[in-house]
């Protein structure tokens, strides 16, 4: 049964009764934890400022004590050293022989060694950060960023398991599975007692971190009616995720601890169980699995809530037209078995890929932006809100390729503009910044509502994570696009905007589903470009011949 009939046939239910509305609410809710502790890793690992330990041991005088580390030009500050002091052994020989700094001796020409006794953080804005207590800093500096990038190799895998474990088993339990892993994993993180164990922790937490949210996205639009879903899944959903990102900041400005702090944004995922009796599975699902009972028994339990009455039988023509269909069963393997649904899927994954560079880079970054770090990652998160109604307003009125070459055009050309902007305009920098933020936040909108739309019912979780997986190479490698910057400022800027244009311009390619139902069957999507080309082609020479023929006869 085609999604066009599945929805006539559920007309019955109305489109915004008691039933829609508890759904809608419960799922939007399922997705609060994601928002609040998905990011919670720009403060949890935030690297406060820090120099060289010189030793109270050492015995040199006070003077001595305030040059014995080098001074550094950071961004036309001068600032001590991070990584480096001077010998002390030979500070201390001329400070026993009374020379006077800077006058006696010239301390720039003083040999230089690394931070022997460790380093001393500034504790003004945080109590403590993994950073500080497990000296993430200098030589060890890179495990700051492979801190993030191992937690998203564990999305990757998870979005590689439970996009077909949700195809086999169901949406609901994928839903509630993924949040029980990321919960209970982020808590045993509160016991790490070094950086190894709590980024082995943090891989297992990110095999539930998005599955989750992936889940109740495709379980919310195959329950709801159509100008209902589009209404969750280009608003609702994406609002909610971005109310627990607006709460991430004024967490952690209340608790500077990062244990604290873990506690604190993964409290709301212990709530979320109890939910489980009622939120119902995909009727579509269950029908894709030859189910007919369970799903109309859902939607006669939703027909009681509504108040209106459900016909006697609601499925039986979809048993004999989905005999064929119930048995054969689907894999990620199909994403590439004919040409079209292979094109579909490789630039679906690059254009997420190149949204979710974006995208985490520029929330990762925030703690790097001139001013406050806590009100630069909330307006990180509140630029968002306008992002979901502007990309509500061109989801429901344009098409979907224009909605998305548009968006990542403007996100790519902003973040190439920026680096044109004078280093004392910081302000102007940080704006536009936040502009390419607004953008590939609508672009993320956009391409999961419209990823959801090009695949059919057998493949539509499958698919959703499988291009969540290609988006996680992109948040992978997020994280080292940032500390591109350490070498040259703009590197990071240049190729996330190059990146956002390549993948605007192919996005062009992709079908059209605007108006359209969404399919069943894989023989039900839509042809990309190029081969609806030579589809008409084929049509137009098959039509010829058979003229041809029929005049030679």
């Amino acid at each position: 049964m085609p999604t066009s009939d599945y929805d006539d046939v559920t007309k019955f239910l109305g489109e915004w009764g008691p039933f829609q509305k508890l759904i809608t609410l419960l799922l939007c809710i399922s997705v609060v934890p994601n928002g609040l502790s998905g990011l919670s890793i720009v403060f949890i690992a935030d690297t406060p400022p820090h120099h060289c330990v010189i030793p109270p041991k050492a015995n040199i005088s006070a003077e001595w004590r305030n040059y014995s580390i080098p001074l550094e030009d950071d961004n036309g500050v001068m600032r001590y050293s991070k990584c480096t002091r001077y010998k002390l052994d030979v500070i201390k020989l001329l400070s026993d022989n009374g020379y006077v700094p800077g006058i006696d001796v010239n301390v720039t020409e003083i040999e230089q060694e690394s931070c022997k006794d460790g380093w001393e953080y500034d504790h003004e804005i945080y109590v403590s950060t993994i950073v500080s207590e497990w000296d993430l800093v200098c030589s060890d500096g890179w495990k700051v960023p492979m801190t993030t990038s191992v937690c998203f190799f564990g999305v990757l895998t998870g979005s590689f398991i439970s996009g077909q474990v949700s195809d086999r088993f169901g949406r609901k339990v994928v839903l509630f599975g993924t949040v029980g892993v990321q919960t209970l994993f982020t808590f045993f993180q509160i016991f790490s007692t070094s950086w190894l164990m709590f980024s082995a922790l943090y891989f297992v937490v990110g095999l539930g971190h998005i599955s989750n949210y992936v889940a109740a996205f495709v379980l919310g639009a195959e329950i709801l009616s159509p100008r209902i879903r589009l209404i969750y899944s280009t608003v609702a959903v994406c609002f909610f995720f971005v109310l627990g990102y607006m709460m991430l900041p004024l967490t952690a400005f209340f608790i500077r601890d990062w244990r604290m702090l873990l506690i604190a944004v993964n409290v709301p995922g212990v709530f979320f169980f109890p939910l489980w009796r009622f939120i119902p599975e995909s009727p579509r699902w269950l029908l894709s699995q030859g189910r007919v009972e369970e799903a109309e028994a859902i939607l006669r339990d939703a027909a009681r809530k509504n108040r209106v009455t459900a016909p006697e039988v609601i499925f039986a023509p979809l048993q004999v037209e989905n005999k064929t269909e119930k048995l054969s069963r689907h894999n990620i393997c199909d994403l590439v078995k004919s040409n079209n649904i292979r094109w579909v899927t490789i630039i679906l994954s690059f254009v997420w890929m190149t949204i979710s560079v974006g995208y985490l880079a520029l929330s990762l970054n925030t703690s790097n932006l001139y001013g406050n770090s806590f009100l630069n990652c909330f307006f990180s998160a509140a630029v968002e809100v306008p992002g979901i109604i502007v990309s509500w307003l061109l989801f429901r009125s344009c098409p979907r390729r224009l909605c998305l070459f548009t968006i990542l055009f403007l996100g790519g050309a902003v973040l190439l503009f920026a680096q044109l902007i004078p280093r004392n305009l910081s302000s102007v920098s940080t704006a536009l910044e936040m502009t390419g933020k607004f953008s590939f936040s609508v672009a993320f909108t956009i391409v999961y509502a419209f990823t959801a739309e090009l695949y059919p019912t057998v493949l539509r979780n499958t698919a959703v994570c499988a291009c969540s997986m290609a988006s996680r190479l992109g948040s992978i490698s997020a994280p080292y696009f940032i500390h591109l910057g350490t070498y040259y400022k703009p590197l990071p800027y240049l190729l996330m905007g190059s990146l956002s244009v390549l993948g605007a311009l192919l996005s062009i390619l992709l079908p059209e589903t605007y108006g359209l139902p969404l399919p069943e069957t894989i023989n039900h999507m839509q042809t990309i470009q190029r081969y609806k080309k030579r589809q008409r082609s084929s049509n137009v020479t098959r039509d010829t011949a058979a003229v041809e023929n029929a005049s030679m006869l």
